[in-house]
Parts: structure tokens; sequence; C-alpha cells
């Protein structure tokens, strides 16, 4: 570890970082590569991010394991083996706390610390970052790696203080087993969350009710054991596998290449074919096959068919199977969930499901949920209703730059950042996996590489120079801004009742909050302005 050379003698640390996800622990990491003093704050008792809190059951990544991991390290790369092709929750757990354990990163981390307020005072260009637990401390840089699926959105169920029975939620589940056997469980949502935990509690409990608003695109994921010849081989091939996430646009490319060409291309039977491939292959390879698939509203009917048309191959009951296809909405404008056997799961005689769309929750009762005229009795009921996403976590804290100003005031009308990574008015203020990325369609662990990368390099620029602060101008902080609503609108994206824009979260603006231009056309612009001197920054000098 390298000797401590601060930038900044006045304060406790030259960086604060808040949030111990896999943001958190690479910028820690390449913070002290560079001497700074860091220390980072993370709520939870251990690190992890999302994969500390979600430990429902069946909780897995939609992503190869083996892409889904840091590459910053020749030596962890050979070292680390991974046990599934998609690995479950308890094992990216085990995977991230090895990196910083490797790596002698927790002598820099304070965990069960939530980071209350973050100010910029101008008269000395320092942050001064209150906790919960540790007062205040100062710091000549705040870097916010609190990432986009953090914050759960606020219950939208009243009276769940009445129910007696047992209530648990998927972003925050007990470090213990919970038990199902012999209980009527009830399961609200069928998202991301809902579609992995369903297909297991249906497994152990005496009935599971599924109450369902939204019925959601889902693909079999076809995970199983790692194939130890076939990981040995990825070892062996790494930096290219690694060149060609780095240069591809959604950074899943080990199975099967991205296509370059659009549905108007091929013949109809070549188009089923291709789906039929990528479907068997597992996992999220349909969202990279034809290039107009979230462009063209007809090359997309065509490929939502042909998923549709596979779920209700799924299902023996017809009547049942229509409530459970999505209709209304594009592929992909919604998140294209994985699941293994959760269609399959509503042909047990021990599950029902109550289509809430239809039939609204009316009231939480001591003994369940009621809809309509019909109480469904529960023991136990788990929530599975999603998050505040992208910018959520960071509007929860009360961040103020320049003159006092809240971000979450400057971010009213939705946010404003260049490449949504610094906000203007909040010098020296930096922000990973946060809002305005494109990682919502690309392989995130790579993402937050790039951006940690961007970050610390900066940083490292600016003690070279002797510059005092960064941030960026309002001129491209707009054009940025500007430039990811255009690029939004011309995809099918920008249609969806989602996250992605909000409006999965009761009276929250509707406006974009992520980049869909492409990762490589995001990684251009931000390249770009490096090589011409960090355009679109403006730096005050020592």
């Amino acid at each position: 570890m390298p000797s401590r050379k601060s930038i900044s003698a006045e304060a406790d640390f030259d960086a604060v970082v808040v949030g111990a996800g896999f943001a958190g622990v690479y910028l820690v990491y390449r913070l002290r590569a560079l001497g700074l003093s860091v220390r980072l704050y993370e709520a939870a008792p251990g690190v992890g991010g999302t994969w500390y809190w979600d430990r429902y059951p069946g909780a897995a990544c939609d992503i190869e394991s083996l892409e889904y991991s840091y590459s910053f390290s020749e030596d962890l790369q050979r070292e680390w083996s991974w046990s599934r092709r998609f690995a479950r929750q308890p094992e990216i757990l085990a995977y991230i706390n090895h990196v910083v354990d490797r790596f002698d990163l927790r002598q820099h981390m304070q965990f069960e610390t939530r980071v209350l307020s973050a100010a910029f005072d101008g008269g000395t260009a320092l942050w001064r970052v209150t906790t919960d637990r540790s007062g205040e401390v100062t710091a000549r840089f705040a870097v916010m790696a609190v990432g986009y699926m953090s914050t759960p959105k606020a219950d939208e169920i009243d009276g769940l203080d009445r129910f007696a029975g047992e209530l648990y939620r998927t972003f925050d589940w007990p470090d213990r087993a919970v038990e199902f056997a012999g209980k009527q469980v009830g399961v609200v949502g069928t998202g991301p969350s809902g579609i992995q935990c369903i297909p297991v509690i249906a497994e152990q409990a005496e009935t599971l009710t599924v109450f369902q608003r939204t019925p959601n695109f889902s693909v079999s994921v076809q995970n199983g054991p790692m194939d130890s010849g076939y990981q040995e081989r990825i070892k062996a091939t790494y930096h290219e596998v690694r060149r060609k996430e780095r240069n591809s646009e959604c950074g899943i490319d080990i199975w099967m290449d991205a296509l370059k060409i659009p549905t108007t291309a091929v013949s109809a039977d070549e188009m089923e074919a291709e789906f039929e491939r990528r479907w068997e292959a597992g996992g999220l390879y349909l969202l990279t096959s034809y290039t107009d698939i979230l462009f063209d509203p007809e090359a997309n009917a065509r490929v939502a068919e042909f998923v549709r048309r596979k779920i209700r191959a799924k299902i023996d009951d017809p009547e049942l199977a229509e409530l459970l296809v999505p209709k209304g909405y594009a592929f992909g404008s919604r998140r294209v969930c994985t699941d293994s056997n959760y269609f399959e799961t509503f042909n047990r005689p021990n599950v029902k499901l109550v289509d809430i769309r239809s039939s609204p929750i009316a009231a939480v009762e001591e003994t369940g949920l009621r809809t309509g005229d019909r109480l469904h009795e529960l023991d136990m009921l788990v929530l599975a209703t999603g998050f505040d996403a992208l910018t959520g976590a960071l509007e929860r804290m009360d961040i103020r730059g320049r003159d006092n100003e809240a971000l979450r005031d400057r971010w009213a009308n939705g946010p404003l950042t260049n490449f949504g990574m610094m906000t203007a008015r909040f010098p020296n203020f930096f922000m990973v996996d946060c809002a305005h990325h494109p990682f919502t369609s690309y392989n995130t662990v790579p993402g937050v590489e790039f951006q940690t990368e961007w970050v610390t390099d900066l940083i490292e620029h600016m003690r070279r120079n002797l510059f005092r602060t960064v941030e960026p101008t309002r001129d491209a902080e707009r054009w940025y801004t500007d430039h990811l609503q255009e690029v939004g609108a011309r995809t099918l994206l920008a249609d969806g009742d989602n996250w992605y824009n909000g409006a999965n979260v009761r009276g929250k603006l509707r406006v974009l909050r992520s980049y869909y231009g492409g990762f490589q056309s995001y990684k251009k612009l931000v390249l770009d302005s490096v090589a011409q001197g960090y355009a679109g920054f403006r730096f005050q000098d020592m």
C-alpha cells in the first residue's frame, strides 16, 4: 500500500467515498493507489452494496459471473473461481469481501454509518460530511458511489402496520433463514426480485399468492454449475474478453457477440432462428441481437411476440397464461428479467395469481390482503415493490454545493450532469454509478471501472497541475443533459412506465435518468473531453 501523500493537509481526508458496492470498493483501491487518504462510509454492516441487502431467496445476477467481476487485476481474475454460470447473491458477496481483504481496503472503511449531509465550504474548498455516528469530517473530494438501485420506493400499500403476520421486503432481507414451510405466503410485485424469489418460495410454502400489477418480460437464465474447463479457457483469454466488453454496447460478450445488423437485413426464418439460438443460450442475449430492436416498433414487436410465445408454452392454463403474458409496452422498455422456472411455477396447485390491476388491493387486514370483496388470508407477506432508482439515494441526502444550494432543489426538474459524473456548482463532487450513465443497458462492473478511472485520473490531473477545484460548466452540463434526453427519445425505452424515467414512483417527475446512446457513444464523449484537456470542465487554481 503506498504511503500517505496528502493533497489537502487541512482536511481530515483527501477523499470521502459513500457506498461500499462494486464502485465504492474500486474507488478506495484507486484513490489509495494515488497515495491519498480515504474514508469510505457505508450504512450496512459490511461491503457489497445491493448484494449485501438483497439476500432474498433466489437472488442472483443476470450477467455471467465471468463478466460481472473486476478486470483491474490479472492476479485477481486468475485466482478467483466461480461455482455457477450466473452467480447467486452469497457468492457475489463472498467475492467482493475477498477483493476488499485481498487488497487490504477494509481499514479505510467505516460500516453501520449513514451519511446524512455533505456541504461544500467555499472558503476552504472542502466538503463537510456529516454522518449519524462520527459527527463531521472534512475532505477535498466527495465521491458518491451509492448505486442506482439502492433506495427502495416508499410503501404504496396503506395500513401495512395492521398486518399481524410476518412482513419482509426483498431489498432488506434478514441475515437469517426464513421459514416458509406450512405457511400461507403472499408476494406483492413481479419485477426482477419477485420473479427470482417466487419459484423458491413456492417450493416450500403451503400456499403462495402472487399479487401482480404488471406482467413482465422474462427470459430463462439457463443457470447451472460452472464448467471448470470452460472457466479456464476464459481465464486464458481474459484480456481479449475484457477488450471486447470495453468495446461493445452491452458488455456481455462471452457466449455470443452482439449482431451488427438490423432485422430488415435478414429473412423472417433467419430472424426466428437467431432468436431461438439466443433464447437457448439463456440470459439477456436477446437484447444484444439486432440493432433495431430498441428503436423500430416493428422489429421490437417481432422479438416481443417471440418471447410471448415462449411464455405461453410454459403455462398449462391458457387463461392464466394471458394474465402473465406482458402486453402494451415494448420489449426492453421495462427491465427484462431473467428467471429459473418462474412461469412454470404457476402450474403448481399451491400457487395462485391475483391481478391487482383489475382488482386492486383495497385494504390490509390483520389476517391478510383484501382485493375487491375477497380476503386473501396470509401468514407471511413479502414486498418486492422496487426502487426509487438512479436519483433516489442522492436526493434523500442533504447535499449542498456553492451558496448552500441543495442538490435536490437543483435537480427538481430532473438531474443535471456532465457525463453523469459531476454537476455544476458542486465542486470536487463526483458520482459513480448514479444518474445519467449508460449502465442500465451495459454491464455494471466494467462500467463503474470506467467511471472510477475517469474520476481518479481527473483527481491526479488536478494534483499535477495544482488545481484546487473542478466542476462542469453550465453549458457543458446542459448540452449533455439535453443530448441524453434527445437520444433517449429516439428509442422505445422512453415510452414505458418504468424506473428509467421515474414513472414507477408515485409523484416523481417523469424524465429520463439514464443514457441510451450506447456505451460506445458515451465512452467517446468522455474520452474526447479528456483529450481536449477536460473540455466542459472549469478548474480553479490553488
